[in-house]
């Protein structure tokens, strides 16, 4: 009779039971002969008790408490004097024992994956005192396992790749499950492998879990990927055992055993014959099944006649053959060509070489397609000479294009005036003949690059050009002349045959055989007694002196005319003014001074000297102009006009007042040094006889309270004044501080305090002071009173 899974695990624990309740007797107290020892104070014996471990089977699925096992000790006479205590892991929470008794139970259901087993400690007390009758013992209860875990994939679901193609038996991965259950005890926790989908490609060993591969030349073109289910299984795969599955996903890797094919045997593109030289002309492609690396091409032209107009490459990212133009497409020179293109796999694997060439070829055919072209010159430069002597209209040579069409249509010619904006050239619009059309002058411009447009006469849209490079020819138009601005000096006391300067020449024009010059003196210097040439003959002369010493205070400079002819035909010549100074050197023959003024001058005095005494002078003057219209600038009358206003130190402004600008009206020295020690000045419209009646000299004094009071009075009257201009604009000349005789003579004085000094004196000034008398005398009241 067949047991099902739940009958075969109830029998079990049946058995485990039963082997249990066997072994209780073992774990009963028995009795043992023992000596007596001694504890708090009294006679006793030893504990008499002895226990084995207990076991208890695990996942109990009774109601009642699984009976454990039983204590007793051989002091316990049956009459109930005795007590039983259990102490230690899960006592009283898992485990409980009948204090009368000894029995032990579980009480709540125990699984021996959280906790295998348990240590207690067990004690038997008087009743009535409460004290030990044996010493406390130590025992453990094992939870004995049954099979209630299945395997476990802790890794899963897995995932692995293998090589298409590859040999039966190849690896591919290992699957390893665990079981919680003992695996020292029994069965529960050995496992088996299976496979229960997967088949027939991949296989499992049974007891390692290595997968494998179960059939040869898995092509991964067909199938590239599998899903395997693997189980596990406890019981050594016995029937009532658990198990658990887990998936792996097996990928078929690429490998290189496919080669290019192309789709067609032949292509045909047609392409304009104006088509850019560089340009993509076709884009071709070998289809191959492999990825990545493997499916990685090479393509080349392997025959054809446009081996030498198309060249093909492969473009990485999509493997295509790029097949583009190397020289210019002619529709009237061919109108077609054949390619024939092969394409291979860039890495072979020699593994299925066996399986065919990793090539293929195909014939590609172009067709040029006719456009209509703009004329095309002869030749791409013309290169043309022409004197600068011509005449204007003469011909300079001919330019040549024609039509390449079919149609070859008349063709006109024109010069493209940006390259000629001198306009030099022109071009006959039907032969294509240059002419000069203004004077040529090589030293002006030596070439000139001009370009021709060529326009068909059907269609003018359609413009050819052609490049024209014309080079002026020299002649012998440019006379000699020197190299640079000589400056030469001779010392006064030179010596007869001494060379005082090295010339040369320099010539515009260019002449083939390069330049020769002459060198001479003109026929008038020629006798004179002075300076003579010597020609060097490599197109240099040296100015040598024919006398012995020159003064300064007789001719200080020389005019010495100088020949110079070229070897042209016909040679040009010019005369050439060479200018010699004569100067005072030192003894290394060094020009000090080519002055002759300096000899009038006293023995000592340089030109440096000279020149600080006429700035010295010049400073002098300079400075007595500005004093002089600084005083008449100053000179003012010390009367009042009538129609002046006597406020004179009210300034008015337009605007809200200037800043520091408003201060240029007078001077604030006086306000911002307050300790200024002002001495008597004397009147300059005062006469020397009268100058007694001058103020006093005034020292200030050192404490400034006087003026800051001052200043804040005039500050406050400003701001309780809404008629009063701005404060900033105020400018007070009144007040002088005390210590002053005469005080202040302001009339904005007089405005808000009466005088007490006498001014009579001024009446005896003079007339000239006669209205500042009436003004201040006391004969009258004061002009604002």
């Amino acid at each position: 009779m067949k047991l099902g899974r739940v009958e075969f695990c109830r029998f079990l624990q049946l058995v485990a039971l039963f082997l249990c309740f066997s072994g209780m007797g073992h774990a009963e107290l028995s009795k043992s002969s023992s000596k007596p020892y001694f504890q708090s104070g009294r006679l006793r014996t030893k504990r008499s008790w002895v226990w084995n471990q207990f076991f208890v089977l695990e996942e109990y699925m009774g109601s009642d408490p699984l009976y454990v096992g039983k204590l007793h000790s051989d002091v316990d006479k049956g009459d109930g004097s005795i007590k039983y205590i259990l102490s230690g892991e899960g006592a009283s929470s898992i485990f409980i024992i009948d204090e009368n008794t000894g029995d032990i139970h579980a009480t709540k259901r125990l699984d021996r994956e959280e906790q295998a087993y348990y240590t207690l400690r067990a004690q038997a007390l008087d009743r009535l005192t409460n004290k030990p009758v044996e010493p406390e013992s130590e025992f453990v209860i094992k939870i004995q396992d049954i099979n209630d875990n299945e395997p476990k994939f802790l890794d899963g679901p897995y995932t692995a790749g293998v090589p298409e193609m590859s040999p039966v038996g190849t690896s591919v991965v290992q699957v390893t499950a665990t079981d919680a259950d003992d695996p020292t005890y029994g069965n529960s926790a050995r496992v088996v492998y299976s496979i229960l989908q997967g088949q027939p490609y991949f296989s499992v060993e049974p007891k390692t879990g290595v997968i494998k591969t179960a059939l040869p030349n898995m092509d991964r073109e067909a199938k590239d990927q599998y899903l395997l289910v693997i189980q596990a299984k406890d019981m050594v795969g016995q029937n009532g055992g658990l198990s658990g599955t887990t998936s792996v996903t097996v990928t078929l890797t690429d490998v290189n055993d496919n080669p290019p094919r192309f789709p067609r045997r032949s292509y045909q593109y047609n392409v304009p014959e104006s088509l850019p030289v560089a340009s993509v002309v076709a884009r071709i492609k070998a289809a191959d099944a492999d990825i990545g690396a493997n499916a990685e091409m090479e393509y080349k032209i392997v025959d054809g006649d446009g081996l030498g107009i198309f060249k093909i490459a492969v473009d990485k990212d999509t493997q295509e053959g790029i097949i583009t133009i190397q020289k210019e497409l002619d529709f009237e020179t061919k109108t077609s060509y054949t390619l024939r293109i092969e394409a291979a796999n860039k890495d072979a694997d020699p593994r299925f070489l066996s399986l065919g060439p990793f090539s293929d070829t195909t014939t590609v055919k172009i067709i040029v397609e006719d456009v209509d072209e703009p004329p095309v010159f002869s030749s791409p430069l013309y290169p043309m000479e022409v004197s600068e002597a011509t005449q204007v209209g003469n011909i300079i040579g001919t330019v040549t294009a024609h039509d390449p069409d079919s149609s070859n249509s008349p063709v006109r010619y024109s010069i493209d005036r940006n390259t000629d904006l001198e306009r030099y050239f022109n071009i006959d619009a039907n032969s294509g003949v240059i002419t000069t059309a203004k004077s040529l002058d090589r030293e002006t411009s030596a070439v000139h690059n001009i370009t021709v447009l060529a326009m068909e006469s059907q269609n003018p849209s359609q413009v050819g050009r052609g490049y024209v490079a014309i080079t002026i020819l020299d002649i012998n138009d440019n006379a000699p002349e020197f190299a640079m601005d000589y400056e030469t000096t001779v010392c006064e006391n030179a010596q007869p045959g001494q060379v005082i300067q090295k010339i040369s020449a320099v010539d515009r024009d260019e002449p083939s055989n390069g330049h020769q010059f002459y060198f001479s003196l003109t026929t008038d210097a020629t006798n004179n007694h002075n300076f003579s040439l010597k020609d060097n003959k490599d197109n240099t002369a040296s100015v040598l002196t024919r006398r012995n010493g020159f003064r300064r205070q007789e001719q200080s400079v020389y005019y010495l005319p100088i020949f110079i002819v070229d070897s042209g035909s016909p040679s040009l010549s010019s005369t050439n003014t060479l200018t010699i100074r004569v100067c005072d050197c030192d003894a290394d023959g060094i020009a000090q001074t080519c002055n002759a003024e300096a000899y009038v001058l006293p023995a000592g005095l340089s030109t440096g000297a000279l020149l600080a005494i006429l700035a010295c002078v010049l400073t002098l003057l300079v400075l007595i102009l500005l004093i002089v219209t600084m005083r008449r600038r100053k000179k003012e009358p010390l009367i009042f006009d009538e129609e002046r206003d006597i406020r004179e130190n009210i300034v008015r402004y337009d605007d809200e007042g200037g800043g520091e600008e408003d201060t240029e009206a007078f001077d604030m020295a006086a306000l911002r040094n307050l300790n200024v020690i002002r001495d008597t000045k004397t009147r300059r419209d005062v006469t020397p006889e009268i100058q007694f009646l001058s103020r006093p000299t005034l020292k200030s004094i050192p404490d400034n309270v006087i003026f800051r009071e001052f200043i804040w009075e005039r500050l406050k009257e400003a701001d309780v004044d809404p008629g009063a201009p701005p404060y900033d604009s105020l400018q007070t000349y009144a007040f002088e501080g005390n210590g002053s005789v005469a005080e202040s003579l302001s009339s904005l004085d007089s405005i808000s305090s009466n005088s007490d000094q006498n001014y009579d004196y001024l009446s005896d000034w003079g007339p000239r002071f006669k209205r500042l008398a009436d003004m201040y005398g006391t004969g009258q009241e004061s002009l604002y009173s």
